[in-house]
């Protein structure tokens, strides 16, 4: 999954001033997450809510 250097640029002026490395790869990784979603959206890879409660509540009865 690609970011656009624009993306990376918010993030960075987002940061505070000092903060730690940890920080910076927690952010990264969220808007990784976010980038996969949205193209998830846009490729029609979702779930109804419904189809959502019936496949966790599958999962937790096994």
């Amino acid at each position: 999954m690609n970011v656009t250097k624009s993306k990376l640029e918010t993030l960075i002026k987002e940061l505070p001033d000092n903060v730690d490395i940890e920080e910076v790869m927690y952010r990264l990784y969220l808007l990784q997450k976010i980038e996969a979603g949205e193209a998830a959206v846009k490729e029609g890879k979702t779930l109804s809510h419904d189809e959502a409660m019936k496949r966790l509540s599958k999962k937790w009865q096994d």
